[in-house]
């Protein structure tokens, strides 16, 4: 059993950068891959970036690549989102997500825990 919190979110102008934080309880956190994703107002939550149970390898969406970085610490229990140059289009609830299995997957079913998620804002 794994139970994420997130934190981090908040309004920002475009251009800026937030980073996410994400805490997870549970003594087996390094078994677990690690993704990141978003849902939009009126829209499905989508993917935005995972993370293998090492941190040695990561995922994005193409909408983020280049601009947000996913990474963990696991003697921290932690997953980060650190977004750059934050754009209205990535205004959503974003969520941290946990898969009891050490291998990247970008759909939504292949994750078993999910955080209650944070919002971010980004004004034009």
């Amino acid at each position: 059993q794994v139970q994420l919190v997130e934190s981090g979110g908040g309004l920002v102008q475009a251009g800026g950068s937030l980073r996410l934080s994400c805490a997870a309880s549970g003594r087996t956190f390094s078994n677990y891959a690690m993704g990141w994703f978003r849902q939009a107002p009126g829209k499905e939550r989508e993917f935005v970036a995972a993370i293998n149970r090492g941190g040695g390898s990561q995922y994005y969406a193409d909408s983020v690549k280049g601009r947000f970085t996913i990474s963990r610490d696991n003697a921290k229990n932690m997953v980060y989102l650190q977004t750059n140059r934050l754009e209205p289009e990535d205004t959503a609830v974003y969520y941290c997500a946990a898969r009891s299995n050490p291998i990247i997957r970008v759909g939504i079913r292949e994750y078993n825990y999910w955080g209650q998620g944070t919002q971010v804002t980004v004004s034009s």
